[in-house]
């Protein structure tokens, strides 16, 4: 019996910090690996509305290739309380889709610039949906709370992590290692919901037949 999980997305990073928090139980492959390619318009005003968007397109894709799959997708991001919230659901986007990540983290440092350590607050937010075979879905948000730093440091992370500050570390997310940081992450907390959830849809469903 099969027990492959597609995760709706691209990015290689993630994918791999994916596949460390869900353990050995499941195969996870990406949207390319179950040879799925579909348009997938993230127009939700909200991290859950987006990782919901992301994971019935390719449920749906994956359907009309006569696949019964199990669909995972996330959407994650950065919530800064001195930027009224920014970037939030658009922290992907945040400057342009094509700008790199030293380009956005700069120009939020450069726009905390002058403000001191108490308001710097900020989160990261992820929200994963799972779609099951029989087309009914559950969602789980994770939340990892800190604050921004004033410079770029470490190299472990990726995204928004070299300005994310965990203060029981004092140091960035990627400057953690990666064990440690996905036990404090919002991506880890959100998977480990909703893999608890896969656990007991799968005691009661079981995964059936897959052709994934």
């Amino acid at each position: 019996m099969s027990k492959r999980i597609i995760f709706a997305t691209g990015n290689k990073d993630k994918l791999r910090e994916i596949r460390e928090i869900m353990t050995d139980e499941w195969e996870i492959i990406s949207m390319k690996e179950a040879q799925i390619d579909c348009e997938i318009v993230e127009n939700g005003t909200s991290f859950e509305e987006n990782s919901l968007i992301k994971a019935k397109a390719v449920w749906d894709a994956a359907q009309k290739k006569g696949l019964r799959a199990l669909v995972l997708a996330d959407d994650s991001g950065l919530e800064i309380d001195f930027l009224n919230g920014e970037p939030g659901i658009y922290s992907a986007r945040y400057l342009g889709e094509d700008t790199s990540y030293h380009e956005k983290n700069n120009s939020i440092l450069k726009r905390l610039s002058g403000v001191e350590e108490e308001k710097r607050t900020a989160r990261f937010k992820c929200a994963v949906s799972a779609i099951f075979p029989d087309g009914s879905y559950s969602q789980a948000l994770g939340v990892m709370e800190g604050f921004i730093g004033y410079e770029e440091k470490g190299e472990n992370g990726f995204g928004y992590d070299p300005i994310f500050i965990l203060p029981k570390y004092g140091l960035s997310t990627a400057e953690l290692d990666p064990e440690i940081k996905n036990e404090h992450s919002h991506r880890g907390s959100a998977l480990r919901q909703i893999r608890q959830r896969i656990l007991e849809w799968d005691v009661r469903n079981g995964f059936g037949r897959s052709e994934v």
